[in-house]
């Protein structure tokens, strides 16, 4: 443990015992939340958390990338800093997601306003260094921008899947905010990864389509 004690610390530590994989507890198509009760697994809570999931999953095959392809910098070194920090993020929003409000302890892991104010001062450090858009932009240029738009449509999904929770159940406050801000993180450090790379942007150019020159 770091020198944080436990009594200091903002959350809980997991306090987990995993010896076996399978559990046959949900062959009926059930799973059970942090709390002890069982819905169905295509429930609205579980839809959100799971692409919650889905989103970090993408987020550390991002990792992955940058760590292997990109030429190591100070810059990069940050980002791929930040990119593991939303890991942990992320998995403190599943946490608190997968927990019903009545079941949730002072120190379950959550997403918080302070973690929406460092993501924007992320954005802000990156987008300085860009030029202003002209046209919108294509997913392309390298495999860290694709990546990096992967996860910015998988996260406006999760966005989607808890605002459709919140439509009949509460949802931890500030996740939607946090979902949304991350999203425009994506957007703006696909940009900024093309500029590290020394990558063209593509830019969206609608009479590029085939129904453009059809009748010429």
């Amino acid at each position: 443990m770091s020198e944080t004690t436990q009594t200091e610390q903002t959350y809980s530590d997991p306090k987990l015992a995993i010896t076996k994989v399978y559990t046959k507890t949900g062959d009926k198509g059930t799973t059970a939340l942090v709390g002890g009760k069982r819905v169905p697994k295509n429930h609205a809570r579980i839809e959100a958390y799971g692409t919650v999931d889905e989103l970090n999953a993408f987020v550390g095959a991002l990792v992955v990338t940058v760590s292997r392809d990109a030429h190591q910098s100070t810059e990069v070194n940050w980002f791929i800093e930040v990119l593991v920090r939303i890991q942990h993020e992320l998995f403190n929003l599943g946490s608190v997601l997968a927990t019903l409000p009545e079941d949730l302890h002072p120190k379950q892991p959550r997403v918080q306003a302070a973690d929406i104010k460092r993501l924007e001062e992320d954005i802000d450090h990156c987008n300085d260094m860009l030029p202003a858009l002209r046209s919108f932009v294509l997913p392309g240029g390298s495999r860290e921008n694709t990546d990096l738009h992967i996860c910015r449509t998988v996260c406006r999904r999760a966005e989607r899947r808890v605002i459709a929770l919140a439509e009949t159940e509460t949802v931890p406050e500030y996740s939607v905010e946090y979902l949304n801000r991350l999203s425009d993180a994506f957007f703006v450090w696909s940009r900024w990864i093309n500029r590290i790379l020394d990558r063209e942007e593509t830019l969206w150019e609608p009479n590029r389509a085939a129904s453009a020159s059809a009748g010429r």
